[in-house]
């Protein structure tokens, strides 16, 4: 027998309350995940609709004491039965629970009270409303009522709290003034609109684009009309208008009736983008991000279910909206960290997008400068279908790029955080009113241990991996679990100059102004955005030209426009290259050519400065050449050679407990479960998690390589379970599955 949980009310905040029902033969067929069905409910049994949320062959309670379904209803496609069905393949997917699952994809109803607008007007005639004019404007305390109501025989409507302002009347008066029924109030709804949103103007802005764009447009426009539902992926370089791309695709898409959900990365971005789609859009747009308050996201959900906006704009998070009519979902910026989820489900928005298009019957659109070697592998198999943009969109050239040896700054005597020629260039956009941008290479930022004179950083022998430094002064690899303890010299060159290596915003903030006290600095990071509107006051000050410098870190080289910064200074691109990951070259590629892409953006030529200890690494001459096909091609033969994705798929577990003991314990039984399992799979640890230890809880990993059999290790983990490890969490993360 074939048994179904049922959903019955998704609104409600215990959405793992389901019901089991029985599967009747004859529609075991149509029965799946997202399916709505109607069931006998209750005592009475009477007959309501449900959403199938789970099938399975295991009975919760007593086969005798179940109903059986009563039938499925075909042909609709509301928007719960995609999000549920979204959830089923994303628990599937991330090993989360069904529950986790369904509170991402179906966001709780919240009590949020609508906000209104109250108009004032009159509820009576002219005539008695001059006569009631005259009468008060004689007397001594009622002319403030004659002026309202005077102002309303010319004007027929006032907003209440207008009123109270422009007469100095109070809210009792104008209470009493609607209880003797002389006026009347006249209540709307209003939406709280982010400020973003308040502040922009519409002006209907539609760009000419260039034969390269048009080319791509023209093509992507094609493969839809032949229903080709493969995905798309834009690679343009910096500054080749992709977005203007998608704002024509956009376009095609609302003139066939369809909605549109537009992914960005980072809420740093939110501001400029945003306004390019306001300003092309108007009021179709709805955004959605973190820093918005309940009512403002309830309120942008609310104008995109009842079609009232057709296009959202935000973080993975906008991926969920609730359009009934969804046709495109373009993943901008889409080799990003930002799209995969770091809380439970663990899913990331490219392939949830793909698969939230294939329920809908949509498309998706992928676009960046700097592709994931796993989308750009996708794309060269024929998985993807691959389009280019080659050229700047307002034909000027890329930046100048220069890499600069540390090494040598070091011998010369420089031991400043500036190396010459930056130095030189600072001071030559200062004189020329000229804004820069220095980066901070801060990304996947670990304690790594480097040599000033010579450029190596420690490795761990067995996974190509940089060995991670701890407060113990021991270096260990958190992939295999090799430990050694930290050097005092370099085992390369002997020199002394080796230690844990890193810099910070603040740090760099203090010596800029030090070095340029003439200059108006800004810095950007963490802790000067914390503020709802921290990301906004920053760009907007730094676009008007209120700033001569902004110091930040990968937060502002994505994406953004500034046609005066003609200098990006990369203070050290190091920082991302020797972290303990096996994408810590991609990483650094992806960081160092958008960086390197906002510097020239204007009229005037760029120059990019790139300091680093290691400049023959192919990621940095690869950036520094802005040459895509040099980097993926060598990042793939290391990829394929040390099977990590896309040369094979790969399976994260992690283990967490405030009990140590149980949390390594069951590490290990599980690491030699999944031996016994298939000692075909290459498994990796267990290992202590790069911060073993947070908040009082311990982590321990294990790395597990192969391809679809890995879906079926979660099963095998399942039968190790038992209550003595009740206290320890499991947390899963596929890669390239």
């Amino acid at each position: 027998m074939i048994f179904a949980n049922v959903i019955v009310d998704i609104s409600h905040e215990k959405l793992d309350k389901t019901f089991q029902y029985i599967i009747p033969e004859h529609l075991q067929e149509y029965i799946r995940p997202g399916v709505r069905v109607d069931i006998p409910f209750g005592k009475g049994n009477r007959i309501i609709s449900g959403y199938v949320v789970e099938v399975t062959r295991t009975p919760e309670f007593e086969i005798d004491k179940m109903k059986d379904i009563i039938s499925v209803r075909l042909g609709s496609k509301p928007i719960e039965s995609q999000l549920i069905a979204l959830a089923a393949w994303m628990k599937e997917h991330t090993g989360s629970t069904l529950n986790q699952a369904l509170k991402t994809v179906i966001p709780v109803k919240q009590q949020v009270n609508a906000k209104e607008n109250i108009a004032i007007s009159l509820a009576i005639n002219k005539k008695e409303a001059e006569s009631l004019y005259n009468c008060y404007i004689n007397r001594k305390n009622t002319k403030k009522r004659a002026e309202l109501i005077k102002f309303l025989i010319e004007n027929k409507e006032i907003d209440k709290k207008q009123a109270v302002a422009k007469f100095d009347i109070s809210d009792s008066i104008i209470n009493s003034m609607i209880k003797s029924e002389i006026i009347k109030k006249s209540a709307s709804q209003i939406y709280r609109n982010p400020l973003i949103l308040e502040k922009a103007t519409y002006e209907n802005n539609v760009v000419t684009l260039n034969e390269e764009q048009k080319n791509v447009v023209n093509s992507i426009e094609n493969f839809i009309e032949n229903e080709d539902t493969r995905p798309h992926l834009i690679h343009g370089v910096t500054g080749s208008g992709k977005t203007e791309v998608y704002m024509e695709l956009i376009d095609y898409m609302l003139k066939r009736d369809k909605q549109v959900i537009v992914l960005i990365p980072e809420i740093s971005l939110t501001y400029q983008t945003v306004m390019r789609f306001y300003n092309r859009f108007g009021d179709n747009v709805a955004i959605i991000n973190s820093k918005l308050s309940q009512g403002e996201k309830h309120d942008q959900f609310e104008r995109a279910k009842k079609g009232e906006a057709n296009i959202m704009v935000g973080p993975r998070s906008a991926l969920f909206t609730p359009f009934t009519r969804l046709g495109l979902i373009i993943v901008d910026e889409e080799h990003e960290n930002a799209y995969k989820s770091e809380t439970v489900p663990r899913y990331h928005a490219v392939d949830t997008a793909i698969k939230r298009a294939e329920l809908a019957d949509a498309y998706v659109i992928l676009g960046s400068a700097t592709p994931s070697v796993i989308s750009y592998n996708r794309a060269m198999e024929g998985r993807y279908i691959l389009h280019r943009l080659s050229k700047r969109a307002k034909g000027n050239d890329m930046a100048e790029v220069s890499v600069v040896d540390m090494r040598e700054e070091l011998k010369k005597g420089n031991k400043s955080m500036f190396s010459e020629e930056l130095d030189r260039l600072i001071k030559d956009r200062l004189d020329n009113n000229r804004q820069i941008m220095l980066f901070i290479n801060r990304r996947g930022y670990a304690n790594f241990v480097s040599c000033r004179a010579c450029g190596i950083a420690i490795k761990c022998p067995h996974c190509d991996v940089s060995l991670k430094y701890h407060n113990d002064k021991i270096l260990r690899c958190h992939y295999c679990g090799y430990e050694v303890k930290a050097p005092d010299k370099c085992p390369e060159c002997g020199s002394k100059y080796i230690a844990p290596f890193g810099t910070g915003t603040q740090k760099v903030e203090e010596a800029v102004k030090k070095r340029y006290p003439e200059a108006r600095v800004l810095r950007m990071d963490m802790d000067t955005t914390k503020g709802k509107d921290g990301h906004n006051k920053i760009i907007e000050a730094f676009a008007n030209n209120e700033a001569d410098i902004l110091i930040g870190t990968q937060m502002i080289v994505k994406g953004h426009d500034f046609p005066n910064v003609t200098l990006v200074g990369i203070i050290a691109a190091d920082l991302s290259l020797y972290a303990s990951e096996y994408t810590a070259s991609e990483n650094t590629f992806q960081l160092l050519t958008q960086a390197a892409g906002r510097a020239g953006r204007g009229e005037a030529q760029g120059n990019v400065v790139i300091q680093t200890y290691n400049p023959d690494e192919c990621c940095i001459q690869a950036a520094a050449n802005q040459d895509y096909e040099a980097f993926y091609e060598q990042e793939m033969a290391f990829r394929k050679m040390m099977n990590y994705p896309p040369g094979a798929g790969m399976m994260k577990i992690q283990f967490l407990s405030e009990n140590e003991e149980q949390v390594k314990e069951l590490a290990d039984k599980v690491y030699k479960e999944i031996k016994n399992y298939n000692n075909r799979l290459t498994i990796i640890g267990p290992s202590r998690a790069s911060i073993y230890k947070l908040n009082d809880v311990y982590r321990y990993m294990i790395y597990i390589k192969g391809n679809e059999e890995l879906f079926k290790v979660q099963d095998v983990i399942d039968k190790t379970l038992d209550e003595k490890y009740n206290e320890v969490i499991i947390m899963y993360d596929y890669e390239n599955i």
